[in-house]
């Protein structure tokens, strides 16, 4: 009997055990119903430590905030408890019934799964007009606010666009997040770097604020009529004023919140029509224009450099130069394209330039034509055309050239000859071989059979000359890399190649390559990523700044080739360019 009421106690305890050790995991929310406006802040609580936590989607909402992970021990009583928790802040983006998924996590390895949750997101609440409200401080306190320097540019007029963030004094922004990155269809935009957001004083409606500019961009619209610039959004960590205390006699609460900008709208004018030039190539801004020779008196066979160039401010980056017309007698080339452009926030500054060899065959004076650029100057709202001046190149020393010109008559006239023969213009073949013997020697001991005797001794040298080379060659680490490097450029770029001829197909085509190579060397999806997100990741990997500058330049080239003309010389340099950088970070990725 007293065996029985053993065995009974030891089973309860037990099963007493195994209710102690069940875990707890659950989802809470905290609340059931909200505004759209309103946010909602979602708690996944464990009772033990876990791992491999699993969110689920958030269907219908905006994560805002998170995950944040706390853990608190609590002793009472000679009791211990445990709590793990994974906070999320969501924003709602509709109205309409949701639910919160499962959440998973592993303890012990065991899977546990919450319990769904359902959440109805009504519209827009009134939020009280209460100073102790954090809400209603925020909302009057805080605003992000779209500047924009010109409404009506013309077409590829710059327009300057600043974010700037108006705080009113008592409001401290601990931390701000950006939610996603600033989108621009229909302009070229360039990011223009901000070294350090200071804090200005100012007056924004007729109210004492503070502000910061968060970003710049200067861009250059690329269609005509009304342009959209979007709204852009951010995450706030922010400490609002209260009349409440809290144990630490605190009169701070600290709150999340997500703010946007409101969209704005650009009428971007088209250029007029009446008193374009015939050469105007889409030039915006306000140009210098010349034509230079590195020498004007040389020999026949030497080179000198023709060199056009553009300066001043405007879209620099957008238009092409005019061509260099030579007479035909002087050998050139194709010309080399150099650039020094900044963009500022004024918009792009600096110089481009197309460079020719022209090489003269015979002594003479050959003329440079003038050259002609046409512009469009917003300020003034007309075209306006510079000229360069003629410029003679003397050969003075050479072979003359002697081919003259015939007299028109004579070169139009035709005459007509009699056909003569005599005798020898039609032949048959001859049927009469007349063959004779030839002299032959033999093979034993003839020139032939020593070279075929003592040739392969000849060749031992050179096949260990081959085998030592080989080993040299399969020990040169550096030059496996950099011969491996290149194939890998060459793959990537091969589809490329075979659009050289197709402007608009290359350029789409490099682009997906370079984002390619990125993707498969980084396993990473980076075709959403901005051109500052790839360079800080390809210097995190120890590539130089050379290259990375290299890399950026190419997909901008990109971007630039959906709005500009590209020369085959801008191709097949963009081209060689592409193979070379892949080529250089494939050597320096660590």
């Amino acid at each position: 009997m007293k065996i029985k009421i053993y065995i009974s106690t030891i089973i309860l305890l037990l099963f007493a055990g195994m209710l102690n050790a069940q875990v707890t995991f659950e989802t809470k929310v905290s609340k059931k119903k909200l505004g759209v406006n309103e946010r909602l802040k979602v708690d996944f609580e464990m009772d033990r430590d876990g791992d491999n936590f699993t969110a689920p989607s958030f269907t219908g909402f905006r994560v805002v905030g998170g995950p944040i992970q706390s853990m608190s021990h609590v002793w009472n009583n000679g009791q211990r408890s445990f709590s793990k928790t994974y906070t999320y802040f969501l924003q709602p983006t509709a109205e309409g019934t949701f639910t919160i998924k499962q959440a998973k996590v592993e303890i012990d390895g065991q899977i546990y799964k919450t319990l769904p949750v359902t959440v109805t997101v009504t519209k827009a609440v009134d939020k009280p007009k209460d100073a102790n409200n954090p809400d209603y401080v925020i909302s009057e306190g805080l605003h992000l606010v779209t500047e924009v320097s010109k409404g009506d540019p013309f077409l590829n007029e710059p327009v300057t666009v600043s974010y700037k963030l108006y705080v009113k004094p008592g409001i401290i922004v601990n931390d701000y997040r950006e939610l996603g990155k600033p989108t621009f269809n229909n302009f070229w935009s360039q990011n223009i770097q901000t070294q350090m957001r200071r804090a200005e004083r100012t007056t924004y409606k007729g109210e004492e604020y503070s502000y910061v500019t968060l970003k710049r961009f200067v861009l250059y619209p690329q269609k005509t009529g009304k342009q959209v610039i979007e709204p852009f959004s951010i995450d706030l960590q922010i400490s609002v004023p209260t009349n409440r205390r809290d144990v630490f006699g605190r009169r701070y609460e600290t709150v999340h919140k997500t703010i946007s900008s409101a969209q704005r709208t650009v009428n971007v004018k088209n250029l007029p029509e009446v008193g374009k030039p015939e050469d105007f190539s889409g030039a915006v801004g306000d140009f210098d224009f010349k034509v230079t020779t590195s020498k004007n008196s040389l020999n026949a066979t030497e080179s000198l450099q023709a060199k056009i160039e553009v300066s001043g401010e405007g879209n620099l980056k957008l238009f092409q130069l005019p061509k260099l017309k030579l007479p035909s007698s002087l050998e050139v080339y194709e010309p080399e394209f150099s650039e020094r452009v900044t963009t500022r926030i004024s918009g792009m500054q600096g110089r481009i330039s197309d460079s020719y060899t022209v090489v003269p065959q015979y002594k003479g004076k050959y003329p440079i034509p003038s050259v002609s650029f046409s512009y469009f100057d917003p300020s003034d709202e007309k075209y306006k055309t510079l000229r360069s001046d003629e410029i003679i190149i003397d050969v003075v020393e050479g072979p003359v050239n002697t081919a003259t010109a015939e007299n028109t008559d004579n070169q139009n006239s035709t005459q007509k000859q009699l056909v003569t023969t005599n005798g020898s213009q039609f032949r048959f073949l001859k049927t009469d071989a007349n063959l004779s013997p030839i002299q032959t020697e033999d093979f034993f001991k003839s020139n032939l059979f020593y070279a075929l005797l003592l040739g392969p001794f000849l060749f031992i040298p050179i096949i260990l000359l081959v085998r030592r080379k080989k080993r040299a060659y399969d020990n040169d680490i550096e030059g496996s890399k950099t011969r491996r490097a290149n194939r890998l450029a060459k793959k990537y770029l091969s589809e490329a190649k075979k659009k050289l001829n197709d402007k608009e197909a290359f350029y789409e085509v490099l682009e997906r390559a370079l984002h390619n190579y990125l993707r498969a060397k980084f396993r990473i999806e980076t075709s959403e990523f901005s051109k500052e997100k790839i360079s800080q990741l390809l210097t995190e990997r120890s590539v130089n700044e050379e290259t990375v500058h290299d890399f950026i330049s190419l997909l901008e080239s990109c971007e630039f080739a959906r709005y500009t003309p590209a020369t085959d010389v801008a191709i097949n340099k963009d081209y060689e360019k592409s193979v070379q950088t892949i080529s250089q970070i494939d050597k320096q990725l660590k």
